[in-house]
């Protein structure tokens, strides 16, 4: 069990490594694509904070471990709420921008209800490929949005201030960062999915509920820090927007794969924890949109319901 750990916390550390240098090397990507600040925040973001997550739900999906990859997401999303979300606002309350609400929002929230529904009874193909139909319209929507509120040349400075690259060519050396980076969390991954796999068999517990609890907090884990942090330098937009952004790739991007690879059949995925996903995804929108911002006792509602209802998701 101690080597099981042990290879856990390194693949961990290999994915959240690789996973920056990854996400670095596509922001300096959309630099040079001059790409409008609004959008690599919504769209680079999101997927910065969702990639270890999809990674590691790939990976198990492929090594036939489809439960883990299902409990990952679905806990994942919990997590990014009532941990990241959550521990946040008990820093310091949250501000929502409005245009959040009526934008970014709606979208993200909608993208996980649809992802609890179509979880209810398993997850076949074609219910992966219309989450992949979705997604793509999501994303049309969120640029179709940010050319609405961005200025032309704001991105030139905005991007480059945030991942230092300058105009023209895509450097050799950022094309080698991004595509070292996509393989070495691969490997991180296969690390992390076998380790966490062994610790369900010795622990005895169904690999769906290792999958929510143990390689979500894991995979959630740089996303909860990043909240914190950003809480603290009063960054709030950056707090909101990563945690909409993650859930919307998480939900529609992370759902796709697993479905692709050839869906999931258990009941685990029509239990407690859909319902729970689906609960304070509602509620935490339902939060920021009453004042436009998140407090703390709603923080800490968000928290205890995880504590709550935890017991009662089954092993």
């Amino acid at each position: 069990m101690t080597t099981d750990a042990l290879t856990l916390t390194f693949g961990l550390l290999l994915l959240a490594v690789a996973g920056d240098q990854f996400v670095i090397g596509l922001g300096r990507l959309a630099s040079v694509m001059r790409m409008r600040p609004s959008i690599v925040g919504a769209i680079v973001g999101g997927l910065a904070a969702s990639i270890t997550d999809l990674t590691v739900a790939g990976v198990a999906s492929f090594r036939g471990a489809r439960e883990l990859a299902i409990g990952c997401l679905v806990g994942s999303i919990i997590d990014n709420i009532c941990l990241a979300l959550a521990i946040a606002a008990l820093v310091a309350p949250i501000r929502v921008d409005s245009q959040t609400l009526r934008r970014e929002a709606p979208i993200s929230v909608g993208a996980v209800l649809l992802f609890a529904i179509l979880l209810v009874g398993g997850l076949s193909r074609a219910e992966g490929a219309v989450l992949a139909v979705v997604l793509l319209l999501a994303l049309v929507g969120l640029v179709a949005n940010a050319r609405r509120s961005a200025s032309g040349d704001e991105l030139t400075v905005e991007a480059r201030r945030f991942f230092g690259a300058g105009q023209g060519r895509m450097p050799p050396g950022e094309i080698v960062r991004t595509l070292a980076g996509l393989l070495v969390m691969l490997g991180g991954s296969g690390l992390f999915v076998r380790a966490a796999s062994s610790l369900s068999e010795r622990l005895g517990v169904a690999e769906g509920f290792v999958g929510l609890t143990l390689v979500a907090v894991g995979t959630s884990a740089p996303l909860i820090v990043i909240a914190i942090q950003a809480a603290r330098r009063g960054n709030h937009d950056l707090v909101v927007g990563n945690m909409l952004g993650a859930n919307l790739f998480i939900a529609l991007a992370g759902g796709a794969i697993v479905a692709s690879v050839g869906g999931v059949q258990s009941a685990f995925v029509s239990g407690v924890a859909v319902c729970l996903m689906a609960l304070v995804v509602v509620a935490s929108w339902g939060f920021m949109a009453r004042r436009t911002q998140v407090t703390r006792w709603e923080a800490a509602v968000l928290i205890a319901t995880l504590a709550v209802v935890l017991p009662f998701i089954p092993r």
